[in-house]
C-alpha cells in the first residue's frame, strides 16, 4: 500500500508542478514585453473559473494538495488575466 501511495503522490506532484509551471513563462513574457495581445481573454477567464472550482472541490473533499496546487495556478492565471486587462486598457 505504501508503494502505491508513493506512486500516486509522485504522479500528483508531477501534475501539480506541470500545471503551475506552465503559466510562469507566459507571465514572464507579458511582464518583460509589456504586451499581452496574444493572450486570449476568454480562455484565461475560463481558466481562472476552472481553477477556482477545482480549489473549491478540493476544499470540499479535504484534498489539501489539490487545493494548494489549484490556488497557485489560480494566482498565476489570474495574474495573466489581470495583466492582459491592464495592458489593454492602457493601449486603448
Amino acid at each position: 500500500m505504501t508503494r502505491n501511495f508513493d506512486l500516486v503522490a509522485l504522479i500528483g506532484l508531477g501534475a501539480a508542478l506541470c500545471s503551475m509551471g506552465s503559466f510562469v513563462p507566459q507571465l514572464i513574457k507579458i511582464w518583460r514585453e509589456g504586451d499581452a495581445s496574444a493572450v486570449s481573454l476568454r480562455m484565461f477567464a475560463l481558466t481562472v473559473a476552472g481553477f477556482t472550482l477545482w480549489a473549491i472541490y478540493g476544499l470540499l473533499r479535504g484534498g489539501w494538495p489539490l487545493v494548494l496546487s489549484n490556488l497557485v495556478c489560480l494566482g498565476l492565471s489570474a495574474a495573466i488575466l489581470i495583466s492582459k486587462t491592464i495592458l489593454e486598457r492602457r493601449s486603448a
